[in-house]
Formats: C-alpha cells, structure tokens, sequence
C-alpha cells in the first residue's frame, strides 16, 4: 500500500548526485509478539551527496531510530543500510567503529565536548583518536573549518568559556575535521535559543554549500527543516513524504497533513485524502 500522505514538489536535483546513505527495506522492532514495536518499518530512502537532508515527523515516528541506523549506531532487525558501496548493516563491531571513527561525523543535541580540553583540542580529537598526525592539507582543512564557523578568537577557550551556540559550532568543526563521508546532526539546536539556533543551521548550510558536505540532520523545528536542501517525513515508522527546497510553510504544511491523516483515517492510510486536504 502506498503510504505517502504529501509530495508537493518534483524529485529534488539533488537525486541526480552520488548516492552517499541509503536503506532497503530497512526495519527495527522493539519487543515480540503482541507488544513488538515496529520503530522503523521496512523503509526504503536514498541520501545523495553534497546535499542538507531534514527527517522529520510527529514524535514517536522513528526519525531518530532511522538515523540511528543509518549511522550504524543501532542495529537492524532486517533489512540494509549502505554508506556508498558499504553494507553497514553486515558489519561488526569493530568494522563498525573503524567505519564511524572514519568516514561518519555526528553532532548531538548535547554539545559532547571534552570539557578539560580547548576548543582546538576538542576540534582535532577525531585525528587524535585515528592517531592521523595532522599535515599541511588537514591543518589547511582546520583552518578553513574556523574560519567558516567563526570560531578564531575561542580557539584556547575550554566549553565553559563558550556560549552554546559557540560550543555547537566546536563540535560541528570536530564532526567535519576528519572530512567524513555524512555527517548525522540530531537536534543540533535543541538546546539553543532562536539566534543561537539559527547561527548553527546557517553554518550547516554553508558546510554543504561551500565545503562540499552531506549532512542528515534529525529535527522537530520547521524552522530548522527550512534551511535543508529537502525534508523527508516519517510516520509510523514509515517514509511519509518528501519535500524539495522546503519552505517553513511548505514543511508545516507537510506536518499537518500527517496529522490529518492520523486523525481521520489511522496509520499507513493511502495519500489521497491528505494530499487533496492541504491543497485545498
């Protein structure tokens, strides 16, 4: 059964670059028998290179899990999950961790800065930790990530001299500083004000659109959303919709079709009548 409940635009551009994250059938079920949960339910999604990509749906939706196993931070019940040609999915565990140490970068909600540490010595700690001694190009490369993120005069200062905008961007300096693959953004301004928020999301923007990187971010904020190349909904564990250059408006208008759909006619109903709801 088809259960896309809103597409108001075309197939992005950006589907026609180099498939970077995808899943097949993809699935993860909490629990057995009468009390199983299916938190993602055999989900089918592509991610494309050099793109900003939103997941977004009501809570409980299973945005959070897909990432999760996207990023090989969770295990499949079935199905597959692939970065590039890899089948991460089929890993183990010690695969797993050279393939996150490696070519995966992660921003949490939380900021998870070492807090003994300068904030250059935070941003580096992935090439430490790869014992990579750091040349000329990826020293050029951390240059370049300061600059961008605005970060040159709190180099020396330790996350408790920072604000919470400014320990963000640390961190998505730290995500981006051993040039990953993707980079997996979970609430990145859960925890900051509206100005904070919207410096971080604009700097997200500006690591995909001038430094060449592909960033999923999992987000509840419209707002957020609206700064992604595209949004892809979830809803009961399933893909839901998907919007190309999204507006705030355009990705409300996509949420309040879900619950619409939710309310009139109960989980993986067929897209029409929520579709034909919005536009009229």
């Amino acid at each position: 059964m088809d259960t896309t409940v809103y597409q108001p635009f075309a197939t992005p551009t950006s589907a026609r670059r180099t498939e970077t994250v995808r899943a097949r059938a993809l699935s993860k079920v909490y629990g057995n028998g009468a009390a199983a949960v299916r938190a993602v339910d055999a989900v089918d999604v592509t991610f494309t290179a050099g793109a900003f990509t939103a997941i977004m749906g009501p809570s409980g939706s299973g945005k959070s899990t897909l990432m999760h196993l996207l990023a090989g931070l969770d295990t499949a019940t079935s199905g597959q999950a692939f970065l590039g040609d890899t089948e991460i999915t089929s890993l183990g565990d010690r695969e797993l961790t050279q393939l996150r140490r490696d070519r995966i970068g992660f921003v949490f909600q939380s900021f998870n800065l070492l807090p003994m540490f300068t904030a250059e010595q935070n941003i580096m700690l992935p090439l430490e930790l790869a014992g990579s001694r750091p040349d000329t190009d990826a020293l050029a490369w951390k240059d370049l990530l300061v600059s961008t993120l605005a970060l040159g005069d709190r180099l020396q200062h330790r996350p408790s001299e920072l604000s919470g905008g400014q320990q963000q961007r640390v961190a998505i300096a730290r995500a981006l500083i051993a040039r990953p693959d993707v980079v997996f953004a979970d609430e990145p301004t859960g925890n900051l004000d509206s100005r904070s928020g919207a410096e971080v999301l604009s700097f997200l923007r500006r690591s995909v659109r001038e430094l060449g990187r592909t960033i999923i971010m999992v987000t509840h904020d419209p707002a957020a959303a609206a700064y992604a190349d595209r949004v892809v909904l979830i809803a009961d564990g399933r893909i839901a919709g998907d919007i190309a250059d999204p507006t705030p408006e355009s990705v409300l208008a996509g949420l309040d079709a879900l619950r619409s759909l939710e309310l009139a006619s109960g989980p993986h109903a067929s897209a029409t009548t929520s579709a034909t709801a919005v536009r009229d």
